[in-house]
């Protein structure tokens, strides 16, 4: 599992700072999550082929959140996408992107499905061959989703040695992957566990975007790979954070702990701050694995 940052500022883009969008590969499928301005353009920078993107996630409808959406869609259309697209978001999004390519006289070659959402609870919105998507309910100003992206257990691992031990024929691996035991030519059966290793960990990722502190979510993301939280504010501007239903590094800090995730990337940060090491330094009090986002910046998720 890997997560690249297109975007981490927040409200506005800033000539080297852009806003919310994230790319993560998740058990060879890749997914974007919220599509700020300018997302499609740092898609190119990175050399990312756009046919890959199948699902696209917006947390809310605030425009530094998915305004980048349908020049993205507009240009998967010019580039001649066959494929199904899916976007997931909140209950409105499909009157706006559809609105829009109705006026353009623009509409898709391909089918545009939207997942609009209204729940509050959490809910499983994608159930995929290899992984799943959960909404994770959120505190801001308008209706908003954070997501939470689970990979199914995989295969089984072939242990070598053991297969050319026993003597197993090609055929029977697909079997062994599956978890099966195995019937050798001499009519001898031998357990699956005798031939394969479990497989690797399934492994976790959860997206909270905009939200106010929000101690109960710490439940929802309890023991993830990775938490990327928003950390719009310092201390120094606890006002603001609930003013603006924001939160500060220390609070998204906080639900990290309460979690015991394993790692916390803090992003959305308030364009007021030119120096963004305090943001490490009050997480830290709290808890200690904490990264900063940053644009075009790459996490390895294990």
């Amino acid at each position: 599992m890997q997560l690249t940052i297109l975007g981490c500022n927040a409200a506005t883009p800033r000539k080297n700072a852009q806003t919310t969008a994230q790319l993560l590969e998740i058990c060879g499928q890749m997914v974007l999550i919220d599509c700020g301005e300018g997302t499609q353009i740092q898609l190119r920078k990175l050399g990312v082929k756009f046919a890959r993107i199948q699902h696209i996630f917006i947390s809310h409808l605030h425009g530094d959140h998915f305004y980048g959406l349908i020049g993205l869609i507009s240009t998967f259309r010019l580039l001649g996408r066959t494929a199904d697209l899916h976007v997931y978001g909140p209950k409105g999004i499909k009157e706006i992107i559809t609105l829009q390519l109705k006026f353009a006289k623009s509409w898709t070659d391909y089918k545009l499905f939207f997942h609009e959402l209204e729940e509050t609870h959490s809910t499983m919105i994608l159930d995929h061959e290899k992984f799943t998507v959960e909404t994770l309910p959120l505190d801001h100003r308008v209706y908003t989703n954070g997501y939470l992206f689970r990979e199914k257990v995989g295969k089984r691992k072939i242990n070598s040695a053991a297969v050319t031990d026993y003597g197993v024929d090609v055929a029977d691996m697909e079997n062994l992957k599956q978890g099966k035991d195995i019937q050798l030519a001499n009519g001898d059966w031998v357990e699956n566990h005798c031939l394969t290793f479990d497989p690797a960990p399934p492994k976790s990722y959860a997206f909270c975007s905009d939200t106010a502190f929000k101690p109960d979510l710490a439940a929802l993301v309890k023991g993830v790979n990775c938490l990327y939280h928003e950390a719009t504010f310092l201390a120094l501007h606890q006002d603001l954070a609930e003013k603006t239903k924001h939160s500060t590094a220390a609070e998204a800090a906080q639900i990290a702990a309460k979690a015991k995730v394993k790692q916390l990337i803090l992003g959305h940060f308030s364009s007021r701050y030119p120096d963004l090491t305090p943001f490490v330094t009050q997480a830290q009090e709290h808890f200690q694995n904490v990264h900063l986002a940053e644009d075009g910046k790459v996490f390895a998720i294990d």
